[in-house]
């Protein structure tokens, strides 16, 4: 008598008591394994291409999650599957932490993002399912716009509020950062070349810190043979990656590139890697012999003595401000221990070959704790999950119909299990239906994977140079304001007049912004204020639009097995992110990142078009009498 009580007491809770907590807690693992895992692997080193790549896979999950939705559909309740998913994502979250500091971390902290992935996707089977039975067809077009916004509130605070968090740490943690000025100065002399292993490099007194030398650089505004310059650079790549050990400057040998006589298959892939280079060009020609390049000057780093044996120093070097003139070509990132510390980084500074007046340019080099950084920032969002499971263990309702629905025996479940599938795919239209879940989201699934490697990337490597805590910034304050006012205009619209008459007006507005991605690569702009406006102008389209989106998926899985057809839904939603993410990396690599963006605009087209042949009810989603 008293637990019925209890549950009815809890179905008068008003959905606000719910509806937010747990599309926050939704959002947050997807978040972690999608964005902030990329951010990591990014400060930690790994290349743009291995990021999209491995990170991409993680879609994997989401997308077979409609495998095993009948299981959460007809075992136990919803309710009990929240609870416990968050309680393994919580585990999840202190095993990557845990996984940090070890050497092959790359390998487990993708693993347990594995583990991270299954659980979030089986989560959400049951938090999207709980949403449909907890509320009536109309709150569920009202409350769109709540659960979207708290749950991109969720993927703003991963990328905004935990990334500054990490940011936070890691510029607080290590060693001091060391500023450097450089000068283009008008000179006819040429100024002799120092080599690397020319420095004698001794232990100096005082708490371990980093040291540049020269401590400022000139560089004469006086153009050189391209051959010249080529040799140093070579010569500087050579040294950072420790493949020799002397500071000789050699030719390039002839097993440096492949001969044209040898024959290569051509791949499907490399058909398709050749045709988007040869529409877009190459982002960067190398200069043939003979011609003249813009000069160049050389700073080394070190440490100041040798730190402990089982401490590792990582180094960022990049312009922070100033004359873009002034080019980083090599010595972007170094990696100090016991063994290497007076082993310096040689970094290449070098000047356009059309500067022709006297200008400077400010540069950086960070030290930052990157690993302390993350494996806090990750303790803290395993403490927030504990938190998470008890407050919906007790807060969350008893809806009548989340009831278990066991087959008496392994036949008839078996029949049902098939019978969830067979109708979903017998619905109206399903081909159109599949193909708009599959390609309405072509663009962002590209520009979501890139688009904090291209805030954090330097300007030299064509990003905006921001700091981790900058990233979370641009995301965490004006942008998720943004978001959040996009999410509560699209829900109330679509709650006033209906889905089909605004999904049009959604699907400009969740792809067109992304255009002032297109404007921040070719103009690069140094004012923060700048770029926290496009991040907002991107963010409110995101808002406005997905909710366009989001209403279509549960349009489409009404009737019987509401919760796994929805599963089904955002299965080919995964689908649809996974495989244009896995080769972003590659491609923004092949073209850079200022045709990047517009390939990614391109490819928001196919999603708009498919939208005509939809079948969606006029009055699905406006309140009924």
């Amino acid at each position: 008598m008293e637990k019925s009580a209890i549950q009815n007491s809890k179905k008068s809770l008003s959905a606000w008591f719910w509806v937010p907590s747990l599309y926050f807690a939704e959002g947050i693992p997807y978040i972690v394994v999608m964005t902030i895992s990329v951010i990591m692997y990014k400060r930690m080193g790994i290349s743009n291409a291995d990021i999209a790549l491995y990170t991409s896979w993680l879609y994997l999950p989401w997308v077979i999650k409609p495998l095993w939705s009948p299981l959460v559909e007809l075992f136990r309740t919803k309710r009990f599957w929240i609870v416990t998913m968050q309680l393994i994502i919580g585990a999840a979250l202190a095993s990557v932490a845990l996984s940090i500091p070890v050497p092959k971390y790359f390998q487990l902290t993708l693993a347990f993002f594995w583990l991270l992935a299954f659980s979030s996707a089986t989560h959400d089977i049951a938090a999207d399912g709980f949403y449909m039975l907890g509320l009536n067809q109309h709150q569920q077009a009202w409350f769109v716009g709540i659960r979207n916004t708290f749950y991109r509130f969720a993927m703003l605070t991963g990328q905004g509020l935990l990334v500054i968090l990490a940011g936070y740490i890691e510029s607080h943690s290590g060693l001091p950062s060391v500023e450097l000025n450089v000068t283009a100065v008008q000179e006819t002399m040429i100024r002799q070349f120092i080599p690397p292993d020319s420095l004698k490099i001794q232990p100096q007194e005082g708490e371990l810190r980093l040291v540049c030398h020269p401590a400022t650089l000139e560089i004469p505004i006086v153009p050189r043979q391209s051959q010249a310059v080529n040799r140093i650079i070579k010569l500087a790549q050579r040294w950072n990656t420790g493949q020799i050990h002397s500071s000789a400057i050699e030719e390039p040998q002839p097993s440096d590139s492949i001969s044209p006589s040898v024959e290569q298959k051509v791949t499907s892939f490399e058909k398709f890697r050749i045709a988007i280079q040869k529409f877009f060009g190459q982002t960067k020609k190398p200069l043939a012999s003979g011609q003249l390049a813009g000069n160049i000057g050389v700073i080394y780093f070190h440490l100041s003595k040798q730190p402990a044996s089982d401490k590792k120093i990582v180094v960022n070097f990049g312009r922070k401000s100033g004359d873009k003139s002034f080019n980083l070509i090599e010595g972007i990132r170094a990696e100090f221990d016991a063994n290497t510390w007076n082993r310096p980084l040689m970094a290449v500074i070098q000047l356009d070959s059309k500067l022709k007046y006297t200008s400077s340019a400010s540069f950086v080099a960070t030290a930052g704790n990157i690993p302390l950084s993350w494996i806090l920032t990750f303790f803290f969002m395993a403490g927030l999950f504990i938190i998470f499971a008890g407050y919906h263990r007790l807060i969350l309702p008893y809806p009548s119909a989340d009831v278990p629905r066991v087959s008496q025996n392994v036949q008839s479940f078996f029949k049902e299990f098939v019978n969830t599938f067979l109708l979903f795919f017998k619905k109206e239209k399903i081909g159109f239906t599949l193909a708009f879940l599959l390609l309405f989201r072509l663009g962002e699934s590209q520009l979501v994977k890139l688009a904090s490697p291209f805030l954090l990337d330097s300007q030299e490597t064509g990003g905006l140079g921001l700091t981790t805590g900058q990233v979370g910034f641009a995301y965490g304050t004006f942008g998720l304001a943004m978001l959040t006012l996009g999410g509560l205009v699209g829900g109330f619209l679509v709650a006033k007049d209906g889905l089909k008459k605004w999904i049009w007006w959604m699907a400009l507005a969740i792809n067109v912004p992304d255009a002032v991605y297109i404007y921040l690569a070719h103009v690069q702009p140094d004012n923060f204020l700048i770029i926290n406006i496009c991040v907002g102008i991107e963010q409110i389209g995101y808002g406005f639009g997905f909710t366009a989106y989001t209403l279509y998926m549960i349009y489409a899985s009404e009737g019987n097995y509401r919760t796994a057809h929805y599963a089904i839904a955002t299965g080919f939603m995964a689908l649809g992110m996974m495989i244009p993410g896995m080769i972003s990396g590659g491609i923004q690599e092949l073209i850079g990142y200022q045709n990047f963006f517009i390939w990614v605009l391109i490819n928001t087209i196919p999603g708009i078009i498919l939208i005509k042949f939809l079948p969606i009810d006029p009055e699905f989603g406006k309140k009924k009498e």
